[in-house]
């Protein structure tokens, strides 16, 4: 059993997702794992990780549009607006999404479903840099 770890960072250019499944795919070849698991985990809490469809861009459309209804910036009791209007909300979203993911490793590639994707839901307008940390653990 081996375990191993690399860093990666995504620039993102504001609001929107950003698909990691590629570098997943690549470091798990690179690691030399057939069997085991992949911990995605994003070191951020105004951004997150989802699994989501990545067939049709539309999917992720439905999902930035439901987001900004569900947490809209212009909420009137937020009161952490350090950075901007969507300091707060930003961080709201993250809260319900999630920061990391483990998928199974068979055969040596990920176990994600045909249309699954692995993606940084950046939840600020402004574009940031998003370090994210692999690590597997497998033979």
């Amino acid at each position: 059993m081996k375990c191993v770890q690399k860093e990666i960072e995504v620039s993102t250019r504001g609001k929107g997702t950003y698909e990691i499944t590629s570098e997943i795919e690549s470091f798990i070849r690179e690691a030399e794992v057939t069997s085991g698991q992949i911990t995605v985990f994003l070191r951020h809490t105004s951004a997150s990780l989802v699994i989501m469809e990545n067939a049709d861009p539309s999917a992720r459309t439905d999902l930035h549009a439901f987001f900004d209804d569900l947490v809209p910036e212009d909420l009137p009791y937020l009161v952490h607006t350090y950075e901007g209007a969507d300091d707060s909300p930003s961080h709201l979203r993250m809260a319900l999404t999630r920061t990391s993911e483990v998928i199974p490793i068979v055969e040596g590639r990920s176990v994600l479903g045909t249309w699954q994707g692995v993606f940084v839901f950046e939840h600020r307008r402004s574009p940031h840099r998003r370090r994210i940390c692999f690590s597997i653990i497998g033979d």
